[in-house]
């Protein structure tokens, strides 16, 4: 795992950027050229979602990477939380612009359908997290900046329910991706001190 390590420390930070960034025109692109179906807007609105949930997951998991595994991949992380905030601000410009259009049937959709409600919550809950994540930030917020990025987790199990929601009838793939984000949560918890147990058992 060290040797893995090392590789990635050699691995610049913009790269990510750069190839986490890549998707998004060439979904644009086939949205416009018909690469996406009879239906490309919602076709489109689902992929970029889908890929903000996936970046989504791909950042709770690097603590628990590193915790349990070995695999150091917090150099990234920052990039990886932007990213993914894009991709959200991306999913809902698409819903905004191209679908629905008029801010009368914005409003009411959102405040009518609990999958755009769970959504648009988890999106202000994101919002200030994409706008903190900067150095300056981190410096002047000091302790608090972890307790405010903390709100990844309500947004992580609310983009979750959101897609939850959105699905017509059984699907998996939805409920594969809230178990992934709720079994990373959980690996997030305190291990009990084993230990202090046993040695409880003995005095009792």
């Amino acid at each position: 795992m060290q040797s893995i390590n090392q590789t990635l420390r050699r691995i610049p930070v913009w790269a990510i950027y750069l190839l986490g960034a890549l998707p998004a025109p060439w979904l644009f692109y086939l949205g416009l050229t018909g690469g996406l179906g009879v239906e490309p807007i919602e076709a489109l609105e689902h992929r970029y979602g889908e890929l903000a949930l996936q970046l989504l997951i791909a950042g709770l998991a690097v603590t628990p990477l590193r915790r349990h595994v070995g695999l150091n991949l917090m150099k990234f992380r920052r990039a990886i939380g932007v990213l993914t905030f894009a991709y959200v601000a991306l999913h809902l410009l698409v819903w905004l612009v191209l679908d629905v259009q008029l801010p009368s049937q914005i409003w009411a959709d959102i405040l009518k359908r609990p999958y755009i409600t769970v959504g648009m919550t988890a999106f202000l809950l994101l919002l200030p997290l994409a706008l903190t994540s900067n150095n300056w930030s981190v410096r002047r917020l000091g302790l608090r900046w972890r307790k405010l990025h903390r709100l990844v987790y309500a947004a992580a199990l609310l983009g979750a329910m959101h897609y939850l929601l959105l699905a017509k009838g059984f699907q998996i793939e939805p409920l594969a991706y809230l178990a992934a984000i709720i079994a990373l949560l959980a690996l997030r918890l305190p291990i009990p001190n084993l230990s202090l147990w046993s040695n409880r058992a003995d005095s009792a």
